[in-house]
């Protein structure tokens, strides 16, 4: 906190800062910080219009974004980088909570800055109540129930944003099912040039690299419009790509495996009989 301006924390563990109250003048631009810390930050307004890839976000009424700790943080001489909140919770305040396990389940954590949450003015006024009641509760002389109750508003705050973040995948559909289409074109594109003979299975990290997405990100995505994680996806397509060599009857069971990318017939078949409920002779077999 001393590092951008700002008085001591009321908890040594967990601090909201008001951005409107905080001077930047000690930082650099393009300065290195490693956050120790989860990071929330609020803005409750944009100024100007922001992009999403190739696109603008119809939301203007503010958004979300998370960091979790050990994240390399690069500052900005942008003054409307520091617009609204940021919530920092270091992960000791958590432990012993089940909270403290149970936030790797919030994939928002793992998301890029340009995969961040656009608020509607409904989930804004919902989110800036909690933030006042964090803060409130921060402003209170700490007790006996002070952690309780700041853990159990983080809980319902990280709650709220999963269920929001689930509506950014719905109702952004047509940024959403470019990204499944571009998908689908680079695995055809992969196994068309056959580069899983070269490099072996497409991997999730691989895909994500390509669409320009993060990995969590994308297998949210992915879960939310179509109930598969990316690596489900991936396998379907595998499942898809090698009913169409199955059916042809030109290459043995083993030939298939290696083409596709397995390194063992037998991994090969143990997939495709998990997903068809056949094998991959008795798939073969019912075309016969």
């Amino acid at each position: 906190m001393k590092h951008v301006g700002h008085l001591p924390p009321l908890h040594p563990l967990i601090a909201l800062i008001d951005y409107s109250k905080t001077h930047f003048d000690v930082l650099k631009t393009g300065e290195k910080i490693i956050l120790d810390f989860y990071k929330v930050s609020f803005k409750k307004s944009f100024k100007g219009r922001v992009r999403y890839g190739q696109r603008y976000y119809d939301f203007d009424e503010g958004g979300l974004a998370f960091l979790r700790p050990n994240q390399v943080v690069f500052t900005s001489d942008d003054s409307n980088q520091y617009e609204g909140y940021a919530l920092y919770v270091h992960p000791d305040f958590l432990r012993g909570y089940p909270l403290s396990k149970s936030i790797n389940r919030y994939g928002f954590f793992s998301y890029t800055a340009d995969e961040a949450l656009f608020l509607s003015a409904q989930e804004k006024e919902i989110v800036s109540h909690l933030f006042d009641a964090i803060q409130s509760e921060l402003e209170t002389n700490i007790d006996a129930f002070s952690q309780d109750v700041l853990v159990s508003q983080l809980e319902v705050l990280f709650n709220y944003s999963h269920r929001f973040y689930n509506r950014q995948f719905l109702t952004r559909k047509a940024v959403n099912h470019d990204i499944i289409s571009s998908l689908d074109n680079l695995l055809d594109q992969y196994f068309e040039e056959n580069k899983s003979q070269q490099t072996g299975l497409p991997s999730v990290q691989y895909v994500s690299f390509q669409l320009n997405v993060s990995a969590r990100y994308l297998s949210d995505m992915l879960r939310s419009l179509t109930g598969q994680n990316t690596q489900q996806y991936i396998q379907q397509a595998l499942i898809e790509r090698s009913k169409d060599l199955l059916s042809a009857g030109t290459l043995s069971i083993a030939e298939i495996a290696y083409q596709l990318g397995f390194e063992h017939p037998q991994s090969f078949s143990k997939l495709f009989k998990t997903k068809t409920k056949l094998s991959p002779l008795e798939f073969r077999r019912s075309f016969n």
